[in-house]
């Protein structure tokens, strides 16, 4: 018999049970299939917000649209994957191998449009057997002002961004030109955009191919086994944790700052169950406002993602993230919601973010109400300057256009915005920064980006007594100042937290609120916290250069 024969029988053959050590081995493959995939995109991509923040993820979804693994993917990219393989086999049905769509439509299943995802199908023996999935921010999106972060626009329409509602983008492994084409005459750095295209759609293709090794190895008929014992195995980690937690419903009430069309703030509302009996955790969002006419409002993947994030945050921390785990958790959403399901045309060009983060830390400090025991304070929120999108023209070259997101840490290798929020064993995570990052998301080496663009940082600090105290205090705030070298430069930011701080728990103190100026070449110093982005596009117009620098704190 030929080795493709017998190969042919084993695959065919029926599965035989499988034990534990083929259990914990096939799991870690997965898990090395998907941090393959990571590094791929890690050391390829072109943009900084790719190579140097990691400001993308990966993940691997059943053909039934279930998450299988995730590895360290961001929270808010990798808990929604379900919702993007749901588009493709609805829009889809013809699919066939050598395929690959390209998807950023938060209607159907995506977070916003500035995140980029690749779905790659793959088969194996003419069957559908999983889905690849990568998720990467982009520098630039295509948006009317250069921003991935529109939280001026009124609807999708003054938003502006390119929609690929899950197109194919590759057939038999080939190019779709078409699409290229669109993206690479909307696109103000084509080229870049065209780096992180191709260096995301292969490291899709890199999971392909260590899937069907696996397959290979293993057979279909085993890894369908693993899969199944997989989901119930992690199903019940979770029911385990909650049958240990205290019963009780709780609400928690907060806010995100003023924005454009909304003066007195954005009120938010968590009402979070915990049912122990059940071994279920309701969290309801429900409650809150119908979409608003700005930018802010959630896609459903990025609610039922903050939600469920926050819960896992706080009570269930090595409980694996996929399908059976999320089993136990259920998120209530409503349709033309802020923090639910968007009704087109509603813009949520800043879902990733603020609105976001609020609802992930709310929703953990609910179940800090319950027990002193479990549960975390609110984490720091709003992206501020520091994290802002900046663009410009680069003097060092023909005049090219530049434009990337940057992030700015406390030392010269990772950068840092915001601290973390204080648990009931430890202090906040002095490099944590977003809460929809986890903390797994990296900072900018500021030596690369002075390099990289036509930028100097003057400033970059962790800032004494800016914490929130308490009997756990949360990690220090920091200060970060920074301008163009010889060009104007545009900074478009988001920014929360300067008049409604996150909150701590259990009698926990807030942090220092956050602040933000535009210091002139004069040292003349002027705050600007809101409109959203309104005061540093002001002092572009007016022509500040050279010594012109934003100053952000908190």
């Amino acid at each position: 018999m030929t080795l493709n024969a017998e190969k042919k029988v084993r695959n065919q053959a029926p599965p035989s049970a499988l034990d534990a050590l083929s259990f914990a081995v096939i799991g870690h493959a997965l898990e090395g299939v998907v941090r393959e995939m990571t590094y791929a995109l890690w050391r390829s991509g072109r943009s900084a917000v790719l190579n140097t923040a990691r400001d993308f993820s990966c993940s691997i979804v059943t053909p039934t649209c279930e998450l299988l693994a995730a590895a360290e993917g961001l929270p808010i990219h990798v808990l929604g994957s379900e919702f993007l393989a749901e588009a493709l086999r609805e829009f889809h049905p013809d699919i066939q191998e050598g395929d690959a769509f390209l998807h950023n439509d938060p209607y159907h299943g995506n977070t916003h449009h500035a995140d980029y995802s690749i779905l790659v199908p793959v088969f194996w023996e003419w069957r559908h057997v999983f889905t690849t999935v990568e998720k990467a921010h982009q520098a630039d999106c295509g948006n009317a002002r250069p921003t991935t972060y529109a939280g001026y626009a009124r609807d999708v329409y003054e938003e502006g961004a390119l929609s690929f509602p899950c197109v194919r983008v590759q057939a038999a492994y080939h190019d779709v030109a078409d699409v290229i084409r669109m993206a690479m005459l909307r696109i103000r750095a084509p080229n870049q955009w065209y780096g992180d295209h191709l260096a995301t759609l292969g490291a899709a293709r890199v999971g392909e191919r260590r899937l069907k090794d696996l397959l290979e190895r293993y057979g279909a008929g085993r890894l369908s086994q693993f899969t199944e014992k997989w989901f119930d195995y992690s199903e019940e980690m979770m029911a385990s944790v909650i049958r240990h937690l205290p019963a009780g419903e709780v609400v928690a009430e907060g806010a995100h700052d003023p924005v454009e069309q909304m003066p007195d703030g954005i009120p938010l509302r968590v009402r979070v169950c915990v049912d122990p009996a059940k071994a279920e955790v309701a969290v309801d969002l429900r409650e809150n406002l119908d979409c608003l006419p700005n930018g802010y409002n959630l896609s459903r993947a990025t609610a039922a993602a903050a939600a469920s994030a926050g819960v896992f945050w706080a009570v269930a921390g090595d409980v694996p993230r996929n399908a059976g785990s999320f089993r136990r958790v259920r998120v209530l959403l409503r349709e033309n919601c802020v923090a639910g399901i968007p009704r087109h045309p509603a813009s949520c060009s800043v879902a990733t973010t603020d609105i976001a983060d609020r609802i992930s830390s709310m929703t953990a400090r609910a179940l800090a109400s319950l027990s002193e025991d479990i549960g975390l304070a609110e984490g720091g929120t709003g992206q501020g300057p520091g994290e802002g999108v900046i663009s410009g023209y680069d003097p060092r070259t023909t005049r090219t256009m530049y434009i990337n997101q940057v992030f700015l840490t406390v030392n010269q290798v990772f950068l840092i915005a915001l601290g973390g929020p204080a648990t009931p064993t430890e202090d906040g995570w002095l490099t944590f920064g977003l809460p929809v990052d986890g903390g797994l998301m990296y900072r900018d080496s500021i030596e690369v980006i002075e390099q990289k663009y036509p930028v100097v940082v003057h400033e970059c600090r962790a800032l004494p007594d800016s914490e929130g105290a308490g009997r756990r205090r949360g990690g220090f705030g920091s200060r970060i100042a920074f301008g163009p070298t010889l060009e104007p430069m545009t900074v478009a930011y988001i920014m929360d937290g300067g008049e409604f701080p996150p909150r701590g728990a259990r009698g926990g103190e807030p942090p220092l609120r956050h602040e933000c100026y535009i210091i002139g070449s004069d040292s003349s110093r002027r705050a600007t916290l809101r409109p959203s982005g309104a005061a540093a596009r002001r002092a572009h117009r007016r022509g500040w250069r050279r010594r012109c620098r934003i100053r952000a704190s908190g």
